[in-house]
């Protein structure tokens, strides 16, 4: 095994695409954030999951990144019809994901096996794996009141104002076997360039991590989702902003420091190198904008060619 790799949502999972044209399914592992599933009309989602099983097997929808693409919502529209409450868009195949996870988790399978079974039936070759079987979720303190992340994500837009961010459940959860196995055999962590309080932090905190992360005897590298002081997309800036931490790739390598080696930035921050390294983290500059395929590609090899690379 080559490389581990820590992602949520749509920037995770692009550059996992990179990543998987350049490793083979041997040489890869994916540890997913699941602070964020819900149980919504009786179904166990995955968001994070599912987006990255369906980016890896080719079915996304490119438009929305989460997803399938081509999905219809003919389901959705009926359960609004008899009143259900149906602010979560959950499309007619995408329904079938969660039908089939809910009913392998009932039948007494771990996430860990459910998520391998339906990667397994997807053609999806590279290792997905969740942060762990036990639940976590992430919540946050905003001025609308206390939310879960997909309340505040979709419901209400990620418009309140964030002020602290909870991850309820984390000391009491595990990390998954194939997390615990990709932990001790690889030789470069990915850190991809996901929100850092909503897709890593929620991986951090699962119980023993800390260590684990701090022990790791390969290079740990990191993308910042942050150009040019804000996010590439979503909240990930005002979220940082909120909580306290500074809006800039000096931010997210004070934020990761503890278990990160190297931040690999854009181009456009090439100012803030020289801070980054005071804040204790090797800067390197590169294209980190994936706009394309070739894109995803390239900043994957320049990430995993710094293994090879003196510090």
């Amino acid at each position: 095994m080559r490389a581990l790799a820590l992602a949520g949502g749509v920037g995770g999972a692009k550059l996992v695409v990179g990543l998987a044209h350049c490793l083979t399914p041997d040489e890869l592992v994916v540890a997913v954030n699941t602070g964020d599933d819900e149980e919504f009309h009786g179904l166990h989602v995955s968001p994070d999951l599912d987006t990255m099983m369906y980016t890896l097997a080719g079915l996304s929808n490119p438009e929305a990144g989460w997803g399938l693409n081509g999905d219809t919502f003919t389901a959705l529209a009926m359960l609004r019809q008899y009143g259900a409450d149906t602010w979560f868009n959950l499309g007619d195949r995408d329904l079938a994901t969660h039908i089939r996870r809910t009913q392998l988790l009932k039948q007494g399978l771990a996430l860990s096996e459910v998520t391998a079974e339906l990667c397994a039936a997807l053609g999806v070759n590279h290792r997905i794996v969740p942060m762990s079987d036990q639940p976590v979720r992430t919540v946050l303190e905003t001025s609308d009141g206390r939310l879960s992340m997909q309340e505040y994500f979709v419901r209400e837009r990620a418009q309140p104002e964030v002020s602290a961010v909870h991850y309820l459940g984390s000391g009491d959860a595990i990390p998954s076997p194939g997390l615990d196995e990709a932990l001790a055999l690889a030789r470069i962590l990915v850190i991809c360039p996901s929100n850092p309080a909503l897709s890593v932090q929620p991986i951090v905190e699962v119980s023993g991590m800390k260590e684990r992360l701090a022990s790791f005897s390969g290079l740990r590298v990191a993308v910042s989702p942050i150009v040019g002081n804000d996010a590439v997309r979503g909240p990930a800036g005002r979220i940082m902003a909120g909580i306290g931490q500074e809006v800039s790739v000096v931010g997210v390598a004070r934020a990761y420091r503890e278990f990160c080696d190297v931040l690999v930035i854009d181009r456009q921050d090439d100012g803030l190198a020289s801070a980054v390294a005071e804040a204790g983290v090797r800067p390197v500059v590169t294209n980190t904008i994936m706009n394309s395929l070739q894109d995803r590609i390239d900043l994957a090899k320049t990430v995993l060619s710094l293994d090879q690379q003196p510090g």
